[in-house]
């Protein structure tokens, strides 16, 4: 699902383990050798001024969020741009990649993220990359057991940028639904317990925002006020909560 709509929730935990049960309906946890949650390490890239953050600040319909990312109990290391298409469907591209390059962007990589903005936009890469945030969470993958939905949830979300560090709240999770045409099961479900997207829930533009304290964030409101922040360190990673509401 590279190319698909996506809607993001952030929700508490009593809300997520009521939505559970009928999620275990419709759809399967990902499991791989036996593991369901997978802790994911990315380094997101923007120049100087932000550009990428205010593009998406401004919402304008033609940016690119670069990043690395990396799965560490696969092994598994990608380049990856997001685009926007006319209708604001999101557009992935990934690059399989080194692990031992993570953090920066090689002669190859540049030239893929030139080529797929290119591709998609029909104009050059406006600006000059430089690594600017990482994160650390953990996610747990829903795949639908008819069609081709798809649900990620998550969790303990931690924020690094030089000489600075947060954290996401553990009681809150983000939920990212993924679907043909941004309606799919999982958005129904969350509907009937009152849930509604969270705009401008970029994980990037969150970290930015938080890490920043005094750069414009006016549109990232609604998500940082549903998720709080507590001081990284102070916090080790551990199981989701909601895995064990699923059978296996």
């Amino acid at each position: 699902m590279l190319e698909r709509l996506d809607n993001k929730y952030v929700i508490g935990a009593a809300v997520l383990r009521r939505a559970a049960a009928e999620l275990a309906k419709h759809f399967d946890i990902l499991e791989i050798d036996g593991r369901r949650t997978f802790t994911y390490e990315t380094c997101y890239f923007d120049d100087a001024d932000r550009q990428s953050y205010f593009n998406h600040h401004q919402g304008r319909r033609r940016r690119a969020k670069v990043r690395i990312r990396k799965y560490l109990e696969a092994g598994l290391c990608f380049v990856e741009v997001k685009l926007k298409d006319k209708r604001g469907a999101t557009i992935k591209k990934r690059l399989p990649y080194d692990p031992i390059k993570f953090g920066v962007l090689d002669e190859t990589a540049l030239g893929y993220v030139h080529g797929a903005y290119f591709d998609q936009y029909r104009q050059d890469f406006p600006y000059e990359l430089s690594r600017v945030v990482d994160m650390r969470y953990v996610r747990m993958t829903l795949v639908a057991k008819e069609g081709g939905e798809r649900m990620t949830i998550d969790s303990q979300l931690r924020f690094f940028a030089p000489g600075l560090s947060h954290a996401v709240r553990d009681d809150r999770f983000i939920l990212e639904t993924k679907s043909a045409n941004g309606n799919g099961i999982a958005d129904r479900i969350l509907r009937t317990l009152h849930q509604h997207p969270t705009k401008h829930c970029s994980k990037y533009c969150t970290a930015i925002a938080i890490l920043n304290q005094g750069m414009k964030h006016n549109k990232f409101l609604p998500a940082l006020r549903k998720l709080g922040s507590i001081p990284a360190q102070q916090l080790e990673l551990a199981a989701s909560p909601i895995e064990r509401e699923f059978a296996a």
